[in-house]
């Protein structure tokens, strides 16, 4: 029953297990560990981000918006991700996903208000 309800396809096609598939379990975990990293960097540079953008220290809602931005963003979009994966497979999509965050960067260097870096970051 099992077997049915994954597709017997799938199963017979795809070993599993960390040790059989070591190479993308690495890539991911890099990749988790370089998501950890710019969030822990965030949280260091945001007070003094939000400084140089004239938000008041006590602007709990201006701050928040920072994080909600992110969070609303990546929950939204890890489900039509999903979708897409099952459809074009998971390479395609995070390469795609990859291209498109290249100029955050440029966007959060060059931002003319903190609505810029609240964009940007989402």
């Amino acid at each position: 029953m099992r077997a049915a309800a994954r597709g017997a396809g799938v199963i017979a096609t795809h070993p599993r297990g960390i040790a059989v598939n070591r190479g993308q379990f690495g890539l991911q975990m890099l990749q988790v560990f370089f998501v950890g990293l710019v969030i822990g960097m965030e949280r260091a540079v945001l007070p003094t981000v939000a400084h140089d953008f004239g938000v008041a220290r006590g602007a709990f809602l201006f701050l928040a918006s920072f994080v909600l931005s992110f969070g609303l963003v990546k929950g939204a979009l890890n489900l039509v991700a999903g979708g897409l994966a099952d459809r074009f497979g998971r390479k395609p999509v995070l390469l795609a996903g990859w291209l498109v965050a290249i100029p955050i960067p440029l966007l959060i260097y060059f931002a003319p208000n903190w609505w810029w870096i609240v964009a940007a970051n989402a």
